[in-house]
């Protein structure tokens, strides 16, 4: 297969053009502040929201005027994501590694790439490349007896970028106020904004009595239309707020900490018939759920929602099987990394760390998965690389902040379990992940009950996910420190007696851009997974 230029000549023709005033334009339409300043200002994006995602697909984002697209999309504008094989390139598989953890002295000649994912078992990596990368590496690991083997997944990335945000809401087909765009832009934008304005106008309503009066509120039409598409942290909150004044007796938030830009950080308690005093927490067993520590894995955060969303729904209409709520005690983080998850609807859709500085002035955020004190290493990327750990363990506040929590609540909690879900790669990862020459304790009942949360999975939805050691996902066998200082292998050995990393849709395909029409049917599969879990360790006694 030969590449050639995968974006439309009109689409070029839009990035010879100034676009900085994009994202301002595009935050004040929806009341969204700037968090350059470090303050949690942003409006409860109630009165704007977005609806309808999967609809985008019917313009390109180079038919709107850069004002209206939801984020500067020209950083993506050469970029395409490939798959290679390396079943039969072993050299190639440690150049990508190898290449892709040198500091940032590493010469120019250097093929420039971000790895996306990579699969062990069947021999794949994924990458997200721009077009003059792209030819160097097809020379560099091409010969005459073999070319390197790949298939394009998605040809105009900025595009696909466009098209995971949800479509906004407006209340006029005709906002313009600055008489910005020309007749074709002006048309794009109809159309991309009045696409399903009945929902539009549902939500609209909903969102606006929500405010008024939480009580006249059906709670089950409200989450249909909040499990529509992606939502930001201030609707996030929104819901979950709504959710807490709905049923009272079972869920609670607590603040925990400040993040670095200001946010609180918030854990959600679901607890079913919680003494007054909290003395039976400590025979209760608690599982923690987190999502959202990655901040591109957008399908991690709804999927949280959307479990806690079912559980509460089943207690409801089952008030005589309620033996797994009445038995365990839950900890919903649904957005571990908020100030991440603001940056990647604002600025950058595949960031990944969070934003806090580091010791090179221009670089921010530190991976919070690798910031874990449990074989810590301080990693060989560098502090603007995506998987940068930081310089001393714990040093993303956000890790920081969950281990005092912790530790603080140990004497209430019992953490039992812990499920952290990523995407994507449709994997269920076992510890540990710094590794793969030690083995966890326990190690056949973790593989037994990691199968058997893929049959769960298997059995909702038909999907199949891998059961794999952390290690191997990580390729802690190559490169020791890309699996050092994570969450799972922490919480394993810390706190968690049956902890597990799932990875969630899809395979590849669409990536970490999993479009909103499938949050639905990967939250079902969750909480079927979910639901194993905790069945299985109610009867390990």
């Amino acid at each position: 297969m030969r590449y050639s230029n995968l974006v439309s000549v009109v689409s070029l023709l839009w990035v010879s053009q100034s676009s900085c005033q994009a994202s301002n334009a595009f935050q004040k339409f929806f009341g969204i502040q700037s968090t350059n300043s470090h303050s949690h200002s942003e409006s409860v994006f109630l009165e704007h929201d977005y609806v309808n995602g999967g609809l985008a697909n019917e313009v390109h984002y180079s038919e709107l005027h850069t004002s209206d697209w939801p984020i500067e999309l020209t950083q993506y504008t050469t970029d395409m994501v490939i798959r290679v094989d390396f079943s039969e390139n072993k050299r190639f598989k440690e150049y990508l590694l190898l290449n892709k953890h040198q500091k940032e002295s590493r010469a120019e000649s250097d093929i420039s790439f971000k790895v996306w994912a990579k699969s062990e078992t069947n021999s794949y990596i994924d990458l997200q490349i721009d077009e003059e990368n792209f030819i160097a590496l097809i020379e560099k690991f091409s010969t005459k007896e073999r070319e390197l083997s790949y298939e394009v997944l998605i040809e105009d990335l900025a595009q696909k970028i466009f098209e995971s945000y949800p479509a906004p809401v407006v209340q006029s087909n005709d906002y313009d106020e600055d008489n910005i765009r020309t007749l074709a832009q002006s048309a794009a934008w109809n159309k991309w904004t009045a696409k399903s304005s009945v929902e539009n106008e549902e939500l609209e309503r909903a969102y606006t009595t929500a405010k008024q009066d939480p009580s006249m509120v059906n709670m089950l039409s409200y989450s249909e239309l909040f499990f529509k598409d992606y939502r930001p942290l201030d609707s996030i909150e929104a819901w979950l707020d709504l959710l807490v004044q709905t049923f009272p007796n079972l869920l609670s938030i607590e603040e925990i900490g400040t993040t670095y830009e200001h946010r609180t950080y918030k854990v959600v308690h679901f607890s079913a018939n919680p003494p007054d005093d909290g003395s039976d927490h400590e025979r209760k067993k608690t599982v923690v759920i987190t999502g959202g520590v990655h901040a591109r894995e957008w399908i991690s955060v709804s999927s949280v929602c959307y479990t806690m969303y079912e559980m509460l729904q089943y207690y409801a209409e089952h008030p005589e099987e309620h033996g797994m709520l009445d038995q365990l005690d839950f900890l919903f983080i649904p957005v571990l990394n908020p100030d991440g998850y603001v940056y990647s609807w604002l600025h950058d859709r595949l960031w990944r760390k969070n934003r806090q500085e580091t010791t090179y002035p221009k670089c921010f955020g530190i991976d919070i998965d690798h910031s874990y004190d449990f074989h810590w290493t301080k990693s060989s990327d560098w502090p603007c690389g995506e998987e940068y750990s930081g310089e001393v363990p714990f040093e993303a506040i956000e890790s920081r902040i969950w281990e005092e929590f912790l530790n603080t609540t140990n004497h209430n909690h019992e953490i039992h379990g812990y499920i952290d879900l990523h995407s994507y790669s449709q994997e269920i990862l076992y510890p540990y992940a710094f590794s793969c020459q030690q083995s966890p304790r326990d190690e056949e009942n973790l593989i037994e009950l990691a199968y058997g949360i893929s049959k769960a999975i298997r059995l909702q939805s038909g999907k199949n996910y891998q059961v794999l050691p952390a290690c191997v996902d990580k390729d802690s066998d190559l490169l020791p420190d890309l699996g050092s200082g994570s969450a799972l292998d922490y919480m394993y050995h810390h706190k968690a007696y049956w902890a597990y990393q799932l990875k969630l849709r899809d395979s590849g395909s669409h990536g970490f851009l999993l479009p909103g029409k499938y949050i639905e049917p990967v939250g079902k599969e969750v909480y079927a997974g979910i639901r194993y879990f905790c069945s299985f360790i109610l009867r390990d006694d």
